[in-house]
């Protein structure tokens, strides 16, 4: 009734209704087609800028992991101990943050991974506010029960992440696209989701937009950083359109190496492996659209990537020589694990637990003992080119004694795992080992996380090693 005592009229009604329906009608963002691959064009491995000074001969990856806040304010602290850390330049001292060639990202770390490409160093003065020491996670719950947003979270088109996604660009990201990321002199950040279909990894770089035949170039980072962070039931998917087989795309080099059928060898597992998820992106008949989940779900430190790369040069001559590892002298992948396992006191009642506590752990259990196994396989790696190299020098030795090592490709590899794991002190490391994954932390949490990061790699004793070889210092 109105102040009038009458019902509104009709045609009010019906506005009205005809309001809600439209916004009732709202639509997930719509990747553009790809109409031809370009190599040289997009964001991608090998087409950006080099940051200045960076050594050519040493290549120094990071991997940001899962785990929410925690994650991005560990991963954090670790850019801050890079960006304090002093080497030798060309040019006289130089910070080894500089030095950074690639950050992949995961869920949490993604953020961070995506942030610093995106602030450069304005990140250190902006990230605190705008992501690390705000209520995300309750923001986030606030959007969702608010009835201006029920409409469009009801439409089959825009889920609880595409939700998300519009506050991530609100608060940090501002709309930036991975256009914009192309001229900035900063590391290429390479963010992992996990196609939920096949349980593929799919990163938010040209190279694997090329598969589905699409431009990397408009999509925004937030929607990457919602994608790689898309727990499964509590966020619901990301959608991409697939125009996969339409654009003329070629297989790299090294693909030929591990599936040509005269192959003495036997193929890397993992790049064979790799070369299968490819081919099925590229089905768009009967795959017309990619739905992403969490990258967790298929690489919870960013690694897999990595091995399949390293498995890929030791399987392929002609990608070694594409990749220039002849003229690399170190290869260091720092690994920033902030792995956590909260003691829930199962084990201490009769009662098995049940409900979703235990679908969480059934999940999180394999993904953690995988991101174990991905560790020690980088370290086999390391252990088996080193072996490698030095059986073919002792055999060119015997054969020739005036033989000369020079000629030999040497890659020195540091491989630098910073894990709670590590933390000597039992309640120090038991403190940070029951953190909870979620997107809200106390400031005392963070900055704890901050400080332990930078302590955790001062202590490394690869990254010690790192740092020395590279003209600098550890400060204390």
């Amino acid at each position: 009734m109105t102040k009038h005592g009458m019902c509104p009229p009709r045609q009010l009604i019906s506005a009205m209704l005809f309001a809600l329906s439209l916004i009732g009608c709202a639509s997930r963002p719509v990747n553009e087609r790809l109409d031809a691959v370009a190599p040289q064009a997009g964001y991608r491995v090998g087409t950006r800028p080099l940051q200045a000074d960076n050594d050519p001969a040493t290549l120094l990856i990071l991997a940001f992991s899962g785990g929410g806040t925690r994650a991005a304010a560990f991963s954090y602290g670790v850019l801050e101990e890079l960006r304090r850390t002093a080497i030798k330049g060309p040019r006289g001292a130089r910070r080894l943050l500089d030095e950074v060639d690639f950050i992949t990202g995961v869920s949490g770390g993604s953020f961070t991974a995506l942030s610093y490409a995106l602030y450069g160093e304005k990140l250190f003065s902006e990230f605190e506010q705008r992501f690390l020491k705000r209520d995300v996670q309750g923001e986030l719950i606030r959007h969702a029960l608010n009835p201006l947003n029920w409409f469009d979270l009801a439409s089959d088109e825009f889920g609880r992440s595409e939700l998300a996604a519009n506050h991530y660009d609100d608060i940090l990201f501002g709309g930036a696209t991975f256009a914009d990321l192309r001229s900035m002199a900063t590391p290429t950040a390479i963010v992992t989701a996990t196609d939920i279909t096949t349980g593929s990894r799919f990163t938010f770089t040209q190279d694997d937009f090329d598969l589905i035949c699409s431009q990397l170039g408009k999509v925004r980072l937030a929607r990457a950083a919602a994608a790689s962070s898309a727990v499964p039931l509590l966020l619901s998917p990301v959608t991409f359109n697939n125009y996969g087989g339409g654009c003329a795309y070629e297989e790299p080099e090294w693909v030929r190496s591990v599936v040509e059928p005269h192959n003495k060898h036997r193929p890397a597992g993992r790049a064979l492996q790799r070369y299968r998820e490819m081919k099925s992106f590229q089905d768009r008949t009967n795959r017309p659209y990619i739905h992403l989940v969490d990258g967790a779900v298929s690489d919870n430190l960013g690694l897999r990537g990595i091995l399949e790369n390293l498995e890929e040069i030791e399987a392929s001559k002609e990608y070694r020589k594409e990749q220039g590892v002849q003229f690399l002298k170190r290869i260091a992948v720092i690994i920033v694990n902030s792995l956590s396992t909260p003691d829930t006191g199962w084990d201490r009642s009769s009662s098995p637990p049940g409900g979703m506590a235990l679908l969480s752990k059934a999940a999180g259990v394999p993904i953690d003992r995988y991101s174990y196994e991905q560790i020690e396989l980088l370290k086999d790696i390391v252990a088996r080119w080193n072996l490698l190299r030095e059986t073919y020098i002792n055999k060119k030795r015997l054969l020739d004694p005036a033989f000369s090592a020079d000629g030999v490709p040497r890659v020195e590899f540091y491989p630098i795992d910073i894990t709670f794991e590590s933390i000597p002190d039992e309640s120090e490391r038991s403190y940070f080992m029951n953190l909870p994954t979620s997107l809200a932390l106390p400031s005392g949490d963070v900055d704890r996380l901050r400080d332990v990061a930078r302590r955790l790699l001062r202590q490394s004793p690869p990254y010690r090693r790192l740092v020395e070889d590279l003209g600098g210092f550890v400060p204390d």
